[in-house]
């Protein structure tokens, strides 16, 4: 039988609903399935689905909803700051507080490093590439280094940096080794680096425990583990001026705030919240 668009929609949004799950996850794969966007499948609202595609659609609506595997590993790409980024099990999949992470780092450049031509930038733990990549894209003065210490993970932020046209230094190794083993210093540090307290992993959702890399996911028992290790290191990196520029998890903000103001008491630490009014970054800046 030959389903069309709308019955082919109708299906797996009541399919996901009585598992829990999104329905809107069924607009996401059925568009990846037709290499249309939504405007298009909504144009094709009456038209046949053949039956190939139909039944490679309903699979991944499957998987999705009984076994929890992300949309976004089931299509291969999710989009940060209006780009397309490839990503599968080795990597993190980008979110849209990370995007307001990017944003601070942008805002606060000009500012801190006016007149210069050159700004010194690495991206520690950098998974999928998202954030090194865009900086590297959104400000041509940045020379920007990504480090992660999967080489899996860096596999993918090479080649989304290749598809993307992106100038990025990869190097592999545990959070800032790569750069204080070589005598590298940089101008800014920025970093998601995992912040889930280990005595949450029981309450995540499936989607996120049992695909997403738990290296990128967990932060020791307090979830504060990779600051502190951060509040040692930084010291062998930074110059002065400096940024430093965190992702943290809802709750932390003060706590890693203070960590930082007691390492580098000169400097000026800030906790900023996002568009759901959490405290989800934290800026340090030195000046000269």
């Amino acid at each position: 039988m030959r389903r069309n668009v709308h019955e082919v929609l109708a299906w797996a949004s009541s399919f996901l609903r009585a598992h829990g799950k999104e329905e809107r996850a069924a607009e996401w794969l059925l568009c990846h399935h037709l290499a249309t966007d939504r405007a298009g499948l909504f144009a094709r609202w009456r038209e046949p689905v053949e039956e190939a595609v139909y039944e490679r659609f309903a699979a991944d609506v499957r998987r999705h909803a009984v076994d929890h595997v992300p949309i976004q590993y089931l299509i291969g790409y999710e989009y940060f700051y209006g780009r397309p980024f490839l990503v599968n099990r080795h990597v993190l999949i980008p979110r849209p507080e990370t995007e307001e992470l990017v944003l601070g780092v942008l805002e606060r450049l000009p500012r801190l490093f006016a007149g210069r031509e050159r700004i010194d930038v690495v991206d520690v733990g950098t998974g999928s590439g998202a954030i090194a990549i865009t900086l590297a894209l959104e400000n041509e003065r940045l020379s920007v280094t990504a480090t992660d210490i999967s080489e899996d993970a860096l596999t993918v932020a090479k080649e989304n940096a290749a598809r993307l046209g992106a100038r990025v230094a990869f190097r592999c190794g545990d959070l800032l080794q790569p750069l204080i083993e070589h005598g590298q210093t940089v101008d800014v540090v920025v970093s998601n680096p995992p912040y889930i307290p280990d005595t949450d992993a029981a309450a995540l959702s499936p989607v996120v425990k049992d695909y997403e890399p738990h290296t990128a996911l967990f932060g020791g028992h307090d979830g504060l583990d990779f600051y502190r290790r951060f509040a040692r290191e930084l010291p062998f990196v930074l110059g002065v001026p400096a940024l430093v520029a965190f992702e943290v998890g809802a709750g932390q903000g003060e706590a890693v705030a203070a960590l930082f103001a007691a390492a580098f008491p000169e400097a000026k630490v800030e906790v900023a919240f996002d568009l759901n009014g959490k405290d989800r970054m934290v800026y340090m800046t030195r000046k000269n």
